[in-house]
């Protein structure tokens, strides 16, 4: 196929996903706009579950973003939250012919005589690809992760999309400026489609966790990966929910590698997984006793400033001892603008949240009384009520997934209902810390897993 083919193909693809996005989405935008013209109520269960109901026809990234908006507190109505978290990120599996093309894509036509072992059908579906289980020419176990077809043309038709949701909710009267949110998520999720970077990520943890055996990182293998197509060591593991009924004993052991492997990193390097979705983990055991998490996927992954990780300590220094001078700087270090003590205050009560775990020193669960679900949205109310008085808030962008994040920890925590002195845990993180620190041992891994210049 010719270059030019190529891109008409790439074109054409594109602009049926635009279609078919526009129509799916703008036709219950028009339904939402419709009501509130006539004066009728458009924030209500009907219209949010025709929306999720037109996202969830695609598959595909745009369920991706739609789910990930649903973390973020005030993006989108609650009640359209609660539907679009119920999405599954799961696209049709690619049949075995499909799967040989394009494996014969990625690795040439003899591709197949480079594993022992080449199993076709999938072994695992997400938004963006599908995982096979192979084995190398050596006799090692492999996971080749293999991209879908044409995925840069949907994301970018679906990423084109985005607004619609935000608009939705602008005309609704919100109170969160969503334009930075809409760079930030957009260029994270480009990112994803990057295999080859996705490797350096998979080198970076190896590094940062080296020192960390409750968390297994996989070895890439790199002749056999390119840019859709990304080969790993396959670690064993079980879902993290199979062990819900454990004893309590397991379930902390197993949340306190799921702490580590997302602090660790942070506090020490400025690097955080994005993505703590149940399905990105397994656990391990040893002599048949759960040991641990295997980290399996590493495409949403954000590198901070270490600046940006000096306010995060720094906030929860001065909510800690009540030092709010110390709490203004950590805002302002972050990058919120306008600060004064009525949206000082209003922060206050979703970082209160955030933190509250963390600042009481002794061993306790991350919330009582709330599921998984629910988990944030009560604080997210309030906030939203308390900044509806005093106009758009425009929240800096490294600090969605930040958000994204800690809120999906706190869900893990929370199935598992591990009881954990979270404060001792996180002190035991930046007991050497300073943002010196931070920025030398972040160099230096960065440099060495090949993201220096990124």
């Amino acid at each position: 196929m010719s270059e030019r083919d190529s891109e008409a193909n790439r074109f054409s693809a594109r602009a049926a996903r635009y279609a078919r996005v526009g129509a799916n989405v703008g036709g219950v935008a028009a339904r939402i706009a419709g009501t509130k013209l006539f004066g009728l109520e458009g924030r209500n269960a009907t219209n949010a579950e025709a929306l999720a109901k037109a996202l969830g026809g695609l598959k595909g990234p745009l369920m991706k973003v739609a789910q990930l908006v649903a973390t973020i507190p005030d993006v989108v109505p609650p009640e359209y939250a609660a539907e679009l978290q119920k999405l599954q990120s799961e696209a049709p599996p690619m049949g075995a012919a499909f799967v040989k093309r394009r494996m014969q894509a990625e690795l040439g036509a003899s591709w197949r005589e480079r594993f022992a072992e080449f199993d076709l059908k999938p072994a695992a579906a997400a938004s963006l690809g599908q995982v096979h289980r192979a084995v190398s020419l050596e006799g090692s176990p492999l996971a080749c992760k293999l991209q879908y077809p044409d995925m840069e043309s949907a994301v970018e038709a679906d990423i084109s999309q985005l607004e619609i949701l935000f608009g939705l909710h602008r005309r609704m009267g919100a109170v969160i400026d969503t334009s930075e949110i809409a760079k930030e998520i957009s260029a994270r999720v480009r990112e994803e489609l990057d295999y080859r970077r996705e490797a350096r990520h998979v080198a970076l943890y190896q590094r940062m966790l080296a020192a960390t055996p409750e968390v297994r990182v996989p070895d890439v293998v790199l002749e056999l990966s390119t840019r859709r197509l990304l080969t790993m060591g396959w670690l064993d593991g079980d879902k993290i929910l199979n062990h819900k009924q454990a004893s309590q004993q397991v379930r902390d052991r197993i949340s306190t590698a799921m702490f580590r492997a997302w602090w660790r990193p942070f506090s020490h390097h400025g690097v955080i997984h994005g993505d703590p979705h149940l399905g990105n983990y397994t656990v391990f055991s040893e002599d048949d006793t759960p040991a641990g998490i295997n980290l399996l996927d590493y495409g949403c992954i954000r590198i901070f400033p270490p600046s940006f990780v000096g306010g995060v300590v720094d906030l929860y220094r001065g909510l800690l001892t009540g030092e709010e001078a110390r709490v203004v700087h950590a805002y302002e270090v972050w990058g919120f603008k306008g600060l004064n003590k009525e949206l000082i205050e209003t922060l206050n009560i979703w970082a209160k949240f955030i933190y509250g775990p963390l600042l009481e020193d002794r061993t306790r669960r991350i919330a009582e009384g709330v599921s998984p679900a629910e988990y944030g949205r009560k604080q997210a109310f309030q906030v939203h009520s308390a900044l509806k008085a005093r106009g758009p808030v425009t929240v800096p962008r490294e600090f969605v997934f930040m958000d994204r994040a800690a809120i999906g920890l706190g869900g893990v925590f929370l199935h598992l209902d591990a009881e954990l002195n979270f404060h001792r845990l996180f002190e035991e993180e930046i007991e050497a810390f300073s943002v010196e620190r931070v920025a030398s041992e972040q160099g230096a891994a960065l440099a060495a897993a090949g993201l220096a210049s990124s």
